[in-house]
């Protein structure tokens, strides 16, 4: 059995991999070759680190949680189109001149384009709606538990 530590390292990286799209919990412990335990106890602490955000979602009928990464790395490719690096004007560029970045269209139109190849189509869902969604299949998952009670009340009976 791996050391947690080593597992979170694992974790994390995966994690970060997928990117936009996030990954199952139950695939990562899979991915990793640990425990569904060992899974969930990862994915909470890196939660509480702060590192990873996770969001309850219902797959194949069994509920589990879809991991993503709170932060993707920085890296040269984003920002290898910027039209600021080869601008003829990039010298006397300055947010207090006539040349500024504040009115600059050619970095505004790249800015625009980097967010909509970047985003995910999906638009993040509003915590208010998450929690809400959760408190009613609580109440759902409840009363389905009321009513199995009750029927193996009456079976004894």
């Amino acid at each position: 059995m791996p050391k947690r530590n080593d597992l979170e390292q694992k974790a994390l990286h995966y994690v970060v991999g997928t990117g936009y799209q996030g990954v199952l919990q139950s695939d990562l412990w899979r991915e990793l070759g640990a425990s569904s335990r060992e899974g969930s106890r990862v994915s909470i602490k890196l939660e509480e680190k702060g590192l990873i955000r996770r969001e309850k979602e219902l797959q194949e009928g069994r509920w589990t949680y879809r991991l993503y990464p709170k932060r993707l790395p920085a890296s040269i490719e984003t920002i290898i189109d910027c039209p600021c690096l080869l601008c003829p004007d990039n010298a006397r560029c300055d947010p207090t001149t006539a040349i500024s970045p504040k009115t600059c269209q050619r970095l505004t139109d790249w800015i625009i384009n980097l967010g909509k190849q970047t985003l995910p189509e999906k638009g993040p869902t509003p915590p208010d709606v998450i929690e809400e969604d959760l408190l009613a299949q609580e109440a759902n998952d409840e009363k389905a538990e009321d009513e199995e009670t009750e029927e193996d009340d009456e079976s004894e009976e």
